[in-house]
């Protein structure tokens, strides 16, 4: 937890906070904190900045806040993602919020099960606390906008051109793509639609938007 994320409700008045949650735990067993010692801490959805410690027992802690960057700016690009194995979706959630996407579609397609659509970590509670974790990470407080979509060919047809009109459009292709390292920088904002889990026929549906395919070289590490 590199930043505090603090919520509307945690205030006691404008600029006094009082938690005593999970947050209060990493406050004692992780950081070993003490009165006058300052946090960084950020508003969801608002300002960073850092909070001063002025009281702390075992069932809470107070903390004087003083709010005054804005978070960083927003990756941009939107992903599309065949959605994942509940034993992986809350880590992937987490991984795509720290590194700053804003806009994730979760799709259906051929390989995914329908089971998949019943797992709870889709609940909207269940996401967002995911999405905590990783804005803590990544000392953000901007919550992405998560879009979940069951049909596959309804998505593609209606949705995706206007989603990614005037966008660099991208496919993540195991092969025979363009190497990722010839995208410019300077051409945001992206659309991403990952293959993994698409048939080959609906890989052709991508091809309507004009999506480009693009391989990720592996790299090595000595």
């Amino acid at each position: 937890m590199n930043l505090i994320v603090l919520q509307e409700t945690d205030f006691i008045d404008s600029t006094h906070v009082r938690l005593s949650d999970r947050r209060l735990e990493h406050i004692v067993k992780v950081h070993r904190a003490a009165p006058g010692q300052q946090l960084r801490v950020g508003l969801l959805n608002g300002e960073i900045g850092f909070g001063e410690i002025i009281a702390l027992t075992d069932q809470q802690v107070e903390l004087r806040v003083e709010l005054q960057s804005n978070p960083p700016p927003p990756l941009p690009l939107t992903l599309i993602l065949a959605l994942p194995r509940p034993k992986m979706l809350k880590r992937i959630i987490q991984h795509i919020t720290a590194l700053g996407v804003k806009k994730l579609v979760l799709l259906n397609s051929y390989r995914v099960e329908k089971s998949y659509w019943q797992t709870p970590w889709l609940e909207p509670d269940k996401l967002s606390e995911q999405c905590l974790l990783g804005l803590e990470q990544a000392v953000d407080t901007q919550m992405p906008e998560i879009i979940l979509r069951k049909r596959f060919k309804p998505f593609v047809e209606d949705e995706l051109p206007e989603l990614s009109a005037d966008t660099v459009k991208m496919v993540a292709h195991p092969v025979g793509g363009r190497p990722a390292r010839s995208i410019s920088i300077r051409q945001p904002p992206w659309r991403l639609a990952p293959r993994v889990a698409l048939f080959p026929t609906k890989w052709k549906n991508y091809k309507r938007p004009a999506f480009i395919p693009y391989t990720w070289e592996p790299v090595f590490c000595e």
